[in-house]
């Protein structure tokens, strides 16, 4: 399911008047004329989730989406918001059907061919997470590198690609969200999965039952925006936007505000048409924490 949202509600700080010169002088091609298209999977708190209000009307949120408004700021453009599966951010950006791809992007080495990477604009880490009651028998690669354990990891992710690497002998399973991730470790139906150390810190306050065990080495650590391949224009424009919200504090703002805010109550994944949770769902994460 694919579904767009136009004139995100998020706070952020506008650049200064000099920014609309990137689409006044035309230096900045995008695929839709006028706006910034950028593809995110918000289940991924804080980076990227939706955030539900005391009325139950859901927001996108976290410190992707807030840098994502501000890039679109400092270039005079509309942002425009692709929510999709985590797999499918990465097939937005490799049929150029997107401008940027914006969920925590790891600069891996084997994206270089679908997508460009700006500098890093977060520095984040790996982890390996299991549940309390799991944590003195899961918590090092041998302990799950077993047929018998399953360890769960994200469609399309770098954590999956790390389960391969460091648990190869484990019942290794993808799920498209990170929540299906949660649920199923919650339930018991899952041993272990490898998770980014933020993404779980921020799971952890909301289910006090997960338990980090382990740091996950890692070579490509942080996150940078994943760019429309051989746009250079757009590359340059994203990297000078990311030194401008880093410099005038802005970045640190979004950052502190997701974490505040992705303690909260909450949805994070993808919505139907009309806004809503879609029920099966919402009966999922019921379970995850009734069980």
């Amino acid at each position: 399911m694919k579904k767009k949202l136009l004139a995100l509600s998020i706070a952020a700080c506008c650049a200064a008047a000099s920014l609309t010169a990137f689409a006044e002088e035309g230096a900045v091609e995008t695929v839709a004329e006028g706006k910034l298209t950028v593809a995110t999977s918000p289940d991924f708190a804080p980076y990227e989730f939706y955030a539900i209000g005391e009325d139950g009307s859901s927001t996108l949120a976290g410190f992707d989406m807030a840098l994502a408004q501000y890039i679109a700021d400092y270039m005079g453009l509309e942002l425009e918001v692709v929510t999709v599966d985590f797999d499918g951010v990465l097939s937005e950006l490799q049929t150029k059907s997107v401008d940027l791809g914006m969920a925590g992007l790891s600069p891996d080495t084997k994206r270089e061919g679908i997508m460009d990477f700006s500098d890093i604009y977060y520095k984040g880490g790996q982890s390996l997470v299991t549940t309390k009651d799991n944590a003195e028998t899961y918590n090092t690669f041998e302990a799950i590198n077993n047929p018998d354990v399953t360890v769960g990891a994200q469609t399309g992710s770098i954590q999956l690609d790390l389960a391969q690497t460091n648990s190869p002998d484990a019942d290794i399973i993808s799920l498209p969200k990170v929540t299906d991730i949660i649920a199923e470790l919650i339930s018991g139906k899952m041993d272990a999965a490898y998770i980014e150390t933020d993404v779980a810190k921020s799971y952890q306050k909301n289910y006090p039952e997960l338990e980090i065990v382990a740091d996950v080495p890692y070579e490509f650590e942080g996150s940078a925006v994943g760019v429309c391949k051989g746009n250079e224009g757009l590359l340059n424009a994203v990297n000078e936007a990311i030194a401008a919200a880093t410099e005038d504090g802005s970045l640190e703002q979004f950052i502190a505000e997701a974490n505040e805010l992705a303690t909260g109550e909450k949805y994070e994944g993808l919505l139907d048409e009309d806004g809503s949770v879609p029920e099966e769902e919402a009966e999922s994460e019921t379970e995850a924490v009734t069980e």
